[in-house]
């Protein structure tokens, strides 16, 4: 009898001990969360993609060739696509990069001599994906990164630093591109 009792005052407990762990694990299960490049959202009908020279509205030079050379890279080692280098009817969709602007400042300054220590770059892009029929499949007017570097006060190895920050600029902007054309962000 007292065994009953027992059972009987405690199946409450359990119940809504089973009702919190039911609870906490539906919340948790449509957390929105998903691995990437596992999520392909482009149409099934894109084979191809070309991917012209990006354009450059800026002064720096090949700029552009940097940050078109990237994101081929990108997205030849990340995915399936066929990839042209010039428009054409071969393409399913077309992938088109205007530079709009690039800038250099200062970011410290040596104290005893007043000169750069670091500067930041700065590029702003924008990128569209459309199909052959011209209807946007990926669209972003703004992207805008940032790279530092620190500038060499030894002037008998003096190396200017500007080039290998571009390329690691162009390697993230290629990075983030290629996983936002993917997961449709």
């Amino acid at each position: 009898m007292r065994l009953r009792r027992r059972a009987r005052s405690l199946s409450p407990f359990y119940i809504s001990a089973a009702t919190l762990l039911a609870t906490a694990l539906f919340v948790t299960a449509g957390c929105g969360y998903h691995t990437a490049g596992h999520s392909v959202q482009l149409p099934e009908n894109v084979k191809t993609i070309a991917i012209p020279a990006f354009e450059n509205h800026t002064t720096t030079y090949h700029i552009e060739q940097t940050l078109t050379a990237s994101v081929i890279r990108e997205f030849t080692t990340r995915t399936h696509y066929h990839l042209l280098n010039e428009t054409g009817e071969a393409a399913d969709a077309t992938l088109r990069g205007t530079v709009l602007a690039t800038s250099a400042s200062p970011l410290t300054y040596n104290a005893s001599t007043g000169q750069a220590a670091s500067v930041l770059v700065v590029v702003s892009m924008s990128v569209s994906l459309t199909d052959r029929q011209g209807k946007v499949l990926y669209q972003n007017p703004a992207y805008l990164f940032r790279e530092q570097y620190e500038v060499s006060q030894d002037l008998a190895s003096f190396f200017e630093e500007d080039s290998p920050a571009y390329r690691r600029l162009s390697q993230d902007f290629a990075r983030t591109l290629v996983s936002n054309i993917l997961e449709g962000f």
